[in-house]
């Protein structure tokens, strides 16, 4: 049975890669269908807040089944440990904190909230039951330079996104409508300051845990990500005259 639910983890991270490659593909051709980009003719849609917290939850709740409602041997080792706080403390914060500090929002068509749970499940169970019941690291792992190196850029990255979305919750003043050039922080090289940091964040966990596993879900995140931060860059560049040209897309001073 542990062979073959292993033999399981193994493949949907390999498969998880492949949808990474896939999706990049597929937002590149058709764009990001969610927020100022939805189809407002959708019939069924969410609020930005319900959307949010909906959608990102399965991967804090399945994560806590997976310590509390099942043997989780590897769990008594301090690498295994630390790997699945990282990944569970992020979505504590996506879907506990983020969702109810949303300031408007545009609505969220039913079925991009709804391949998001599905993604979210399906990525928590991933992450959490490799850490939980297979992943093996020796017990100095914590001291090993690649997961303090990982480690360190997983707690940048996420003050990074936390304090981008805190400069996006705030462009706007009470009465204000329409949309406003982000500035201050990594914004004023970036278009996709909030995107960056959670590329780095979650490529910092994939580095911290050494793992295939780790590694699928940080190249997900990357390829998703860039495909939105693209679509973000130019309708920018469209939307606004004044748009400093030198703002690179995700990754400053690079592109």
């Amino acid at each position: 049975m542990e062979l073959a639910e292993r033999f399981l983890l193994d493949a949907l991270a390999y498969l998880e890669c492949a949808l990474a490659f896939l999706c990049f593909v597929l937002l590149s051709q058709v764009g990001s269908p969610y927020g100022r980009y939805a189809s407002q003719r959708s019939a069924w849609r969410l609020s930005a807040p319900t959307a949010w917290a909906v959608q990102e939850l399965p991967s804090l709740a399945v994560p806590l089944f997976v310590c509390f409602a099942t043997a989780a041997e590897r769990l008594r080792r301090w690498p295994n440990r630390v790997l699945l706080a990282m990944f569970i403390v992020h979505y504590a914060q996506r879907s506990l904190i983020f969702p109810f500090l949303i300031r408007g929002g545009k609505p969220t068509p039913l079925y991009s909230c709804v391949l998001a749970f599905m993604f979210c499940a399906y990525n928590g169970y991933l992450q959490s039951r490799y850490l939980s019941q297979y992943a093996v690291y020796a017990d100095d792992w914590v001291t090993d330079p690649r997961f303090l190196t990982g480690f360190v850029l997983w707690l940048v990255g996420m003050l990074i996104n936390i304090h981008s979305d805190h400069i996006l919750r705030n462009l706007r003043k009470p009465g204000d409508v329409g949309y406003k050039i982000p500035r201050g922080g990594l914004f004023e090289y970036v278009s996709a300051a909030n995107y960056f940091g959670e590329v780095v964040e979650w490529c910092g966990y994939g580095l911290a845990s050494w793992s295939v596993h780790g590694g699928a879900f940080a190249l997900f995140t990357f390829c998703v990500l860039l495909s939105r931060a693209r679509q973000h860059h130019q309708w920018y560049l469209e939307k606004f005259e004044d748009y400093p040209k030198s703002r690179k897309t995700m990754i400053p001073f690079l592109f």
